[in-house]
């Protein structure tokens, strides 16, 4: 319930922040269809899926990607999950491909078809503005999740 709350309130703030630009307001569903933590610790690791999304969002090189899904596994990993962590890894690997037409692909924040793409001076300055609008949001955002993972051990 605290998992939809929270995801429904931040994409409700993102959305509020319409820019001209190519790159869409960052969003993000937590774990996509994963679960964002245990029975018991609901939101163990969904800091970790956050920082995902914000690669997966703004995209990249094909190794940018591979980056990202390993910073993900070790992520979960220090939580106390390495089984999962590597679970986590195998699905992102496939599932997160920039040729699927999910709302989780690699540049989902970009229209569809950009692929593997490094990004260029005005797309970096693009998204290092639109971090700047949603930073202290985002930055809350996780450090709720990762209180919450906390407290709950």
């Amino acid at each position: 319930m605290k998992k939809t709350i929270y995801g429904f309130i931040f994409l409700l703030l993102v959305s509020q922040i319409a820019m001209a630009s190519n790159l869409k307001p960052f969003t993000s569903d937590g774990c996509s269809s994963f679960p964002d933590g245990t029975f018991s610790q609901q939101s163990l690791w969904g800091h970790c899926c956050m920082q995902h999304d914000l690669a997966y969002w703004k995209g990249g090189s094909e190794l940018q990607k591979q980056q990202a899904d390993k910073e993900l596994e070790r992520c979960v990993a220090k939580v106390g999950e390495p089984k999962i962590a590597r679970l986590m890894l195998a699905g992102v690997q496939v599932g997160g491909s920039p040729q699927l037409r999910t709302p989780f692909r690699w540049g989902y924040g970009w229209p569809y078809g950009r692929g593997y793409k490094k990004l260029s001076n005005s797309e970096r300055l693009e998204v290092k503005q639109q971090l700047e609008t949603f930073k202290s949001m985002i930055d809350d955002f996780i450090n709720r999740l990762s209180i919450q993972s906390k407290i709950v051990k």
